[in-house]
This record gives structure tokens, sequence and C-alpha cells, in this order.
């Protein structure tokens, strides 16, 4: 079942694409991994047929899929179809701890905000929600990981959780990446402060005042650019 998928997927990438496009999705990327030059809603069609017939007979299948099409891939598509199978509906109940190694070596092999992005809102997120106790410790170390990545998917993985969102984990990721330099990191609290904000602005001007010159201009007009 995994070698057949992988098999179709790779082998429906290879039959389209726009090798023009595809140029300038890798510069605008940034990616060593060139592309085939598929549109979201080109490669989001292309696969629909291929996973709607795919059933994972167990998570260690479900694992061998999303690995093989992520670490054998040999265009950029191919790491995005390994996320949609990730996220395939019959997986839902494997978003859980047990599932935290591979989520954490998609962030970290990903190592860029495409990836790294939807790995930490489709994949952690859900298993965060359903798995607090278990996981909540888990994110909070990640939150001082020495992993750019790891941290990033520590600040933002409540994106959208509204009144569901763990203040107090969100702002232990806030307080231990601050100071962080990077513009990832930066943009990240402030990213992650700003959805909050549609929830309980209070709380967000607040944290944003508690850290006052140690927070990044950048942060600080993310996090109160709608208040």
């Amino acid at each position: 079942m995994t070698e057949d998928l992988v098999t179709a997927v790779r082998a429906a990438l290879a039959a389209g694409g726009d090798p023009e496009k595809a140029a300038q999705q890798q510069r605008y990327m940034k990616s060593t991994l060139p592309y085939r030059g598929y549109t979201a809603p080109e490669l989001k069609a292309l696969l629909r047929p291929l996973l709607a017939s795919y059933e994972p007979v167990d998570r260690m299948a479900w694992e061998s899929a999303v690995g093989a099409l992520w670490d054998g891939a040999t265009h950029r598509e191919e790491r995005y179809a390994a996320l949609a199978v990730a996220r395939h509906r019959r997986a839902r109940g494997w978003l859980a701890p047990e599932s935290l190694p591979l989520f954490r070596h998609l962030v970290v092999t990903g190592a860029w905000w495409d990836l790294v992005d939807e790995t930490a809102q489709h994949l952690v997120r859900p298993a965060l929600v359903a798995h607090r106790a278990a996981l909540t410790p888990v994110l909070r170390a990640w939150a001082s990981d020495e992993d750019l990545w790891v941290r990033r998917t520590a600040v933002i993985c409540q994106l959208g959780l509204r009144t569901k969102t763990d203040t107090d984990l969100l702002r232990h990721a806030i307080d231990v990446n601050v100071d962080d330099p990077t513009f990832w990191l930066r943009k990240a609290v402030g990213w992650a402060l700003r959805d909050y904000a549609r929830t309980d602005p209070d709380w967000v001007r607040a944290e944003v005042s508690r850290h006052g010159d140690r927070m990044a201009g950048l942060s600080r007009r993310e996090a109160l650019k709608h208040l």
C-alpha cells in the first residue's frame, strides 16, 4: 500500500507541471529541491483521487508513506504530498504523542516556513488539543530547543485556537524566544500574539507591555497590528 501510493504520487507529479513556473517557485522559496511547477490548487486536484483511495492499515504504514515521500523527495511537491498524507482523514487518530518524533523530523528537516508552518498548524496543533496533558510539557521543551524551527513550531502551534488557547504555554513560548534575533522567531512571536488578540486583546496588550523594549519592533508591530 505504501509503495503503491508513493509510486503513484511521484508518477502523477512527473507527468505534468510547468518548468518555467517551477524555476520561479524554486527561486521564490529559496529551495534546494527543485519544483515541478504546480500551483497549490493544481497540486490539490492531482492528489485528491490518490488520497481518496488511500487506506493506511495502521500507524506504521501511515508513517512509512509520509517518510518515504518526504525523505526520498526529488522535488518539493513530494514534500507537500507527504504533508497531505500526514493530514489524511484516516490518520486523525494518529495525531498523538506517539507521532511527535515524526512531526519533529518534518520540522527539523523541512527547515523552511512553508513546511514548518503547515506541520505546526495542521499536525502538532490537533495533536496538542487532543492530548494536552501529554504534549504540553513537550511543547514547553520545544520552545527552548536548539533548533530554530522547532522553537517556531512551539510559538505558533496554537494559532486559531482562540478561547482554547493555553495562555500559559503561549506565554512561556514567547518568554523564552522574545530575545531571539532571527526574523523567523520575531515574526512568529508577533503572529501568535496578533492571532490571540482577536480573542483577548487586553491580554495581548499586557504581554507586549510586560516585555517592553525586550520585544523586537517587528514582534510588537505584528502583535498590535489590529488593536
